[in-house]
């Protein structure tokens, strides 16, 4: 199979370019040669076939072939903005919901939270963050990146949601009063073409978050009598919303 490599470059039929440092590393790992045939994604729809033309010791050249348009994204755009749990959990985290089709994952910091990170390292790690989506993209086929927004604080989130003021349907997953996930997405406006999760920490909410967020429209969501972890909760909810949303469209 060819190598599938995100190049955050313009792309067309004919074009010859030099590979970034990070995609020719890749195709100098995987030995490749002149002739090799291998695919390219830039995020804006469908992939790219190239041919490698010349191999040097640290530069890669390919001509761009042709395109194919091929879709392989959710049918609505999915923001999950998730408190960050401790540890690399939050690495293991946007891999898979990279893989799952999330459009833009949003790191929060709340009452809660074991990981906190000032200004520096937060820019660090979303730089680090980005890096595992585009690589985590590049394996599943996903023609498109999800976005990694800035850390913040679960207030200023709610007070400023990303991506704007536009109308979405926001969900909260929570243990208080809370109704069937099922149950929140059938009753959404038919069809379903955005949506916001908010994903506490370990420990949850505090009970002016849960205050907080149903002042801010989120609806109070449950996925079961089971409690899961930090890290598991928003990937089960995503993968439900991906499989319904694959079957309604």
């Amino acid at each position: 199979m060819p190598a599938r490599l995100h190049v955050d470059l313009p792309l067309q039929a004919g074009l010859e370019l030099e590979l970034p440092a990070g995609a020719a590393r890749h195709v100098q790992v995987l030995r490749h040669q002149p002739g090799d045939v291998l695919t390219l994604f830039n995020g804006q729809g469908g992939e790219w076939q190239a041919t490698v033309l010349q191999m040097g010791r640290s530069d890669v050249r390919v001509q761009i072939g042709c395109h194919d348009p091929v879709a392989r994204e959710l049918p609505l755009a999915v923001t999950l903005a998730a408190v960050m749990p401790a540890n690399d959990r939050f690495d293991w985290l946007i891999e898979k919901a990279t893989e799952l089709g999330a459009a833009v994952i949003e790191p929060l910091m709340s009452e809660r939270s074991v990981l906190r990170l000032n200004a520096e390292r937060a820019d660090k790690k979303r730089a680090h963050w980005q890096a595992i989506a585009v690589a985590a993209a590049e394996q599943c086929g996903r023609t498109r990146v999800p976005r990694i927004a800035a850390v913040r604080t679960l207030a200023a989130a709610l007070a400023s949601p990303d991506g704007g003021p536009d109308a979405v349907t926001t969900l909260a997953l929570s243990l208080a009063e809370a109704r069937p996930l099922a149950e929140r997405l059938a009753a959404a406006d038919a069809p379903l073409r955005s949506l916001r999760l908010y994903s506490g920490p370990e420990g949850g909410f505090s009970p002016a978050e849960e205050e907080a967020l149903r002042r801010a429209g989120a609806l109070p969501t449950t996925l079961g009598p089971r409690v899961l972890r930090a890290e598991t909760a928003p990937l089960a909810a995503l993968g439900y919303i991906g499989l319904t949303a694959s079957v309604a469209g």
